[in-house]
């Protein structure tokens, strides 16, 4: 089975996502015994987001990805049933059910539970933003 960083690399849909982990500095990390929780955003979602401007300052962009790292390894079902998930960066994701559908900060899933070696992988349709921790969602 692959680690997190295997997996990413094996996915076209994530590769804006191995660059910015790359210029965070967190491919090591993730690579490690873990286990971690990812929440991996897709390419598409980098785009709507538009964070072009965050992929040129080291600070906020390690602080971002740290932010859509959790240590421990948490299931699509497992995260239903909690109110937030405390990350690497030191804050909380918001988790809230909006009809019917759980979701995680301002993202919604799109492929869950992808197993690694050393945690699991959760795709999502946007980037987390850790200076608006909590509920909000750009369209």
């Amino acid at each position: 089975m692959d680690n997190i960083i295997e997996t990413i690399c094996g996915d076209a849909t994530l590769t804006k996502l191995f660059s910015s982990l790359e210029k965070a500095g967190l491919i090591e990390t993730l690579k490690g015994s873990g286990p971690y929780t990812l929440f991996a955003p897709t390419n598409e979602a980098f785009t709507r987001m538009n964070i072009e401007s965050m992929l040129n300052d080291p600070k906020e962009l390690t602080e971002t990805f740290r932010y859509h790292v959790a240590p421990g390894k948490f299931t699509v079902e497992a995260i239903g049933e909690m109110e937030t998930i405390s990350t690497e960066n030191g804050k909380s994701l918001t988790v809230v059910i909006e009809e019917g559908e759980t979701m995680v900060d301002n993202g919604k899933f799109v492929t869950t539970n992808i197993e690694c070696s050393n945690g699991i992988i959760h795709i999502i349709d946007n980037v987390f933003k850790p200076m608006l921790s909590g509920w909000y969602r750009e369209e």
